[in-house]
């Protein structure tokens, strides 16, 4: 836990799912700089507020308390979706004081201040700030706030085209205001999200080659087949019947399709903790899986919605960042929710860097690992849950 102190009253405020050994904050410079210049230049929040990619719920949970405005935040993320209820609860706020809303949900249809903690991904902004547009009007507040690292002239030159005359802050404490003035006539083009594109002739994996597949904004390496997916691809297991799959951090599904393509008899099950991953993985399935196929699609915490024994085959290309920090804290989680969802005898396969040192953390979890594939940047592993 942490507490942050704002005009408003001070927080304590975490995020998700609590641990007590994480050193990571659920709040940073940014927030702090965005929610001081409110306060310090009495910026009117009686209207509309809405609140984009409030990583934890940081501000949501600070500006709740600052008056009765119609406060919305809109998030990628289910786990800082989780974090932000758990926030505003420990802060006494009631239950409607915030309307939470995700990036694939109709945003609100007037918005008289915009706040954007600016994303890692430049596409999702990109994406979202189109979505918002019709929303705003001439005299729409509109502030952003990142770490200077986080700004980049690209990320300027996003809220020019599509919002209007952008400038920035001095830096404090390392981070950065971002200030627009909406432009009523400006042209911005139409949103280019989601991103489409041919998978290449030399993938991997039965059926796949030539298919076109869709990408919503944000979703990792959204315009090209990732080189560790390409890899997995190539050494998927075979023959597996009427097996229960889950594709784990799904992305935008082309691991899951291609074990569908490949074995008519598997159940998949795609799950990710990005609401634009998911809706990627939903639209290439339905797009490629053929008539009458289903699956289960989950946007969660990993398989904690799966019951446990409940899967044969666990495939996995776990992220090691979160936000701007590095950290295996995900991996770790993702394999111990494998095991738990596993069924005695079934299997996590596990693509990744090879100086991530999954190996170790899998003996740790399961009791063993197994070299499946290896090449100068990648290995796959395999861990068996024992009974």
């Amino acid at each position: 836990m942490n507490r942050l102190s704002t005009s408003w009253g001070a927080f304590t405020l975490t995020r998700h799912p609590e641990d007590p050994r994480d050193p990571l904050r659920a709040w940073d410079a940014s927030d702090e700089y965005l929610l001081g210049h409110l306060a310090e230049t009495g910026t009117d929040l009686s209207g509309t507020v809405a609140v984009l990619g409030d990583r934890w719920g940081a501000l949501v949970t600070a500006l709740q308390a600052a008056g009765p405005g119609a406060l919305v935040q809109i998030t990628d993320s289910y786990l800082g979706g989780r974090a932000t209820r758990t926030n505003l609860a420990r802060a006494g706020a009631a239950p409607d004081a915030v309307r939470l809303l995700t990036t694939q949900d109709p945003p609100p249809e007037r918005i008289d201040v915009l706040l954007v903690r600016v994303p890692k991904s430049l596409a999702l902004l990109e994406d979202q700030l189109h979505r918002l547009a019709p929303a705003l009007h001439e005299g729409t507040v509109i502030v952003g706030t990142g770490m200077v690292k986080e700004i980049h002239t690209s990320t300027l030159k996003l809220f020019e085209r599509i919002l209007g005359p952008t400038r920035t802050s001095l830096a404090v404490k390392k981070a950065r205001l971002i200030h627009t003035t909406p432009d009523p006539a400006a042209a911005p083009g139409p949103n280019p999200w989601p991103y489409r594109y041919d998978l290449p002739a030399d993938t991997p994996a039965p059926g796949l080659p030539g298919r076109i597949v869709a990408n919503h904004a944000g979703v990792f390496c959204a315009d090209r087949l990732d080189i560790g997916t390409r890899f997995l691809l190539a050494h998927l297991p075979r023959d597996i019947g009427r097996a229960r799959v889950a594709d784990l951090g799904c992305g935008n599904g082309v691991v899951g399709l291609a074990v569908a393509l490949a074995e008519p008899e598997a159940e998949l099950v795609f799950t990710d903790e990005s609401y634009q991953a998911v809706a990627s993985a939903e639209e290439n399935f339905r797009a490629h899986a053929g008539e009458g196929r289903t699956a289960g699609f989950h946007v969660g915490d990993g398989l904690a919605d799966l019951e446990p024994g409940s899967l044969d085959l666990v495939l996995n290309n776990p992220p090691f960042h979160s936000h701007q920090a590095t950290t295996d804290r995900t991996a770790r989680r993702m394999f111990a929710d494998a095991r738990r969802a596993l069924r005695p005898g079934g299997e996590l396969w596990v693509v990744g860097n090879r100086h991530l040192g999954y190996h170790v953390t899998l003996r740790r979890v399961f009791g063993n690992s197994e070299l499946v594939a290896s090449d100068p940047k990648f290995v796959i592993l395999r861990a068996v849950r024992r009974p």
